[in-house]
């Protein structure tokens, strides 16, 4: 009975996000040869469309569609490189649309690399809508609880995916802003869990790593009432999905995506990740040995985003899962790894509230925050210019306030950033935990 009130009261907050559900859930119930079809028709149907109404498109498509009828061949467009987002940014806008009527988003650039990009509401709904069906695919039932622990302050501003109170008893979401991992703030998250009783935990895996720790530490019962856990936005490591499932006693799920083109796959009860493919089209592509992960939205009309280079990589598995969705499957082999940096207080911040320093500076083409003791951090920084004295005084002033006050901060100017012997950008390292 609960369960209905507030799904119906739900539904009342978020009409678009809700009817977008209602349209999308149908795509389950298609053959896999139907929603390839489907799939190839929307690839094209979004090829031509970008380079027929933007610039940019028109511009690098236009040897790959000349004289082409039939269906386009993704392997002759060209990749989408997020410098190419960064040079080409209003290019890419759809054309008639004036940029200050539209919000920008932001990536702190997981793989050390910030970027800017447009987006509308049409685009927000559908993501959300997106979320939902993934939650689905755990057992979850709209009008259940989810709770989500997230570090992107400006996803819980007003207007941000986590935005909202949530404290009445009918409300469905609730969000904890896990950006700083205290003692005291773990033994909150705790109670929280154990009194609002959700029925899905949604976050980043450091931070649900962390609360599960503190969980098992101070030998507390596993939450009743947890269907799964949701782990989004990081690499998600053995040792976290079972630490985490030995301190809340439910599945924990990998889900995968990115902020410019969400909701790319989510992991089934079965242990499968499944491709959203009636979303995006996805493609792996051998590069120097690994097998580089492209994506394509195929329902931004926006600002598209067409083979994209994610900098992750994964591979496309065959065949069909018992599970029974028409959704292809794909195994995530190396994707965003990121550290906590430990303070002397004995704080843990995640790394998002360093990617949020950096906003805004477009001229930084990659960046590294490094530990290298409680009271010192070194910022490396591949960029066409310094930063400038006041922006240098500021990030300086936050780390004072919010790390250490008498935290020292060194930059370094380089024309390459070190990458690990995996390969792999390491965008904030902490110092090193013993296990």
């Amino acid at each position: 009975m609960m369960r209905q009130l507030r799904y119906r009261l739900d539904r009342r907050r978020h009409p678009a996000r809700d009817g977008l559900l209602d349209d999308i859930l149908p795509v389950e119930r298609l053959t896999r040869q139907q929603l390839g079809e489907r799939q190839r028709r929307d690839f094209d149907a979004i090829v031509r469309f970008a380079a027929a109404r933007t610039t940019f498109y028109a511009r690098c498509f236009a040897p790959a569609l000349q004289d082409t009828n039939g269906p386009i061949e993704a392997s002759r467009l060209p990749l989408l490189l997020k410098q190419d987002v960064r040079d080409h940014l209003d290019d890419m806008l759809v054309r008639g649309t004036d940029p200050a009527t539209v919000r920008v988003g932001h990536t702190g650039g997981s793989g050390g690399e910030p970027l800017a990009f447009y987006v509308d509401d049409a685009k927000h709904q559908l993501m959300l809508a997106g979320m939902l069906r993934g939650f689905m695919t755990s057992g979850w039932r709209p009008g259940q609880k989810v709770l989500y622990l997230w570090g992107a302050s400006r996803d819980l501003a007003a207007g941000g995916v986590f935005a909202g109170p949530g404290r009445d008893l009918l409300r469905v979401e609730r969000t904890i802003a896990a950006v700083e991992f205290s003692e005291s703030r773990l033994a909150q998250w705790a109670r929280l869990l154990r009194t609002w009783r959700p029925a899905l935990l949604y976050g980043y895996a450091s931070a649900l790593a962390e609360l599960a720790r503190y969980v098992i530490d101070q030998d507390l019962q596993p939450p009743t009432g947890l269907l799964g856990a949701y782990a989004t936005a990081e690499v998600l490591h053995d040792w976290q999905r079972e630490l985490i499932e030995r301190a809340f006693g439910c599945r924990v799920f990998n889900q995968y995506g990115c902020r410019e083109v969400p909701n790319i796959a989510w992991e089934r009860r079965h242990g499968r990740m499944h491709v959203f493919t009636d979303m995006v089209y996805l493609e792996a592509l051998s590069v120097a040995g690994e097998s580089r992960l492209l994506v394509k939205s195929l329902t931004n009309r926006l600002m598209p985003f067409i083979r994209y280079h994610l900098g992750d990589t994964g591979r496309l598995l065959e065949g069909e899962c018992t599970c029974g969705l028409p959704f292809p499957m794909m195994q995530m082999d190396m994707c965003r790894d990121n550290d906590l940096i430990r303070t002397r207080a004995g704080k843990r911040l995640h790394p998002a509230y360093f990617n949020r320093l950096l906003y805004g500076l477009s001229t930084i083409r990659q960046y590294q925050w490094v530990q290298e003791g409680l009271d010192r951090m070194v910022l490396n920084l591949v960029a066409g210019q310094r930063l400038g004295a006041d922006r240098l005084a500021e990030i300086v002033a936050s780390l004072r306030r919010d790390v250490d006050p008498q935290i020292t901060l060194e930059v370094r100017y380089l024309d390459a950033i070190p990458r690990t012997a995996a390969g792999k950008h390491r965008f904030v390292i902490g110092l090193p935990v013993v296990r």
